[in-house]
């Protein structure tokens, strides 16, 4: 397999990988096999940054049915070297632009020589009846799970997305260092984090949020996504929701950073971040909620922290 270098990946407008493929193949695998590996990055954006390059990225999603977009910033030490990377999932009504642009996450990340990594929060474009419909469902509110319900299934299927297609995508077309990985988020996006890490034990090294919904199921965003990506069936639901999969956690040991504001207007029904630090305790899983007083929901918030999370996720990302 022939990954592109860093320097490589700067002038390029797409980004072709080629594969020799093992011999002893059914044909449909070796015909879907190509499909994937032949897929097309393009580059759609980039630009230098603290002596890296902030990029955006567009692909067709097999997930997703879709074209999807994601953010990349290439630390310097890409250059010479495989880095780890940090994954982070957006809120609400966002695209791959909002943290990219509001975050203040890269000289943290330059600094620590991480990748970080923003997809999309949703599909695009799906023609789906009603996905435009309201912000807090359909486009751009994906909640990072698989639908089950029929009109969604095919085509919400970001949890599939982000902790395997994106993290394929990412460890066979840049310089990163294999399964050293860590994921973050805001709101929605704390949600999805959240489930990822503990959906897929010792997947990632690290997890932290701000804002997170952490306990949908007993919050309206969270009843209104649930009920229409998954059905009535509120075993279903449990499998999204952080304060229910921390009570099964039987994986390595995990640490979670949760950052709170107090002035967020969406704390005291939407959030419940008390929920999953009770239902933390007993498991293998260390929640360390911090409120801060005065701060709320917007990146204002979340930048004021940014280096915090960046140096949480860094202790085990070059551990």
């Amino acid at each position: 397999m022939r990954v592109l270098p860093c320097h490589l990946l700067r002038g390029l407008k797409s980004v072709r990988l080629y594969f020799q493929l093992p011999r002893g193949l059914s044909s449909d695998t070796i015909k879907l096999l190509k499909n994937k590996m032949a897929e097309e990055l393009t580059e759609v954006s980039s630009n230098v940054c603290y002596g890296g390059y902030q990029k955006v990225f567009s692909h067709k999603s097999t997930e997703l049915d879709c074209v999807m977009k994601f953010s990349v910033f290439l630390p310097p030490q890409a250059e010479s070297e495989k880095v780890p990377v940090l994954y982070y999932l957006s809120g609400l009504t966002c695209t791959e632009q909002n943290f990219m642009l509001k975050g203040e996450a890269r000289r943290y990340a330059a600094e620590e020589g991480i990748m970080i990594v923003g997809p999309d929060t949703s599909p695009r474009g799906c023609n789906i009846e009603g996905e435009d419909d309201s912000y807090d469902f359909g486009s751009g509110a994906g909640f990072y799970l698989d639908a089950t319900e029929e009109k969604w299934k095919k085509n919400y299927r970001m949890f599939t997305y982000v902790t395997q297609e994106l993290h394929d995508l990412i460890q066979s077309k840049f310089p990163v260092v294999s399964n050293k990985q860590s994921i973050m988020g805001h709101s929605m996006g704390g949600h999805g984090a959240l489930v990822c890490a503990l959906k897929k034990p010792g997947f990632y090294r690290s997890a932290s949020a701000f804002s997170p919904i952490c306990n949908p199921m007993k919050c309206p965003w969270g009843q209104k996504a649930f009920t229409g990506y998954l059905g009535p069936n509120q075993g279903a639901w449990k499998e999204y929701d952080a304060s229910e999969l921390v009570k099964k956690y039987s994986g390595p040991p995990l640490d979670i950073l949760i950052d709170q504001g107090t002035a967020d207007e969406f704390y005291p029904h939407q959030l419940l971040p008390d929920n999953l630090v009770e239902a933390s305790k007993s498991t293998n899983v260390k929640v360390t909620l911090r409120m801060q007083e005065d701060y709320d929901h917007s990146y204002y918030f979340i930048s004021t922290f940014m280096g915090d999370h960046v140096k949480h996720h860094t202790k085990y990302l070059k551990a």
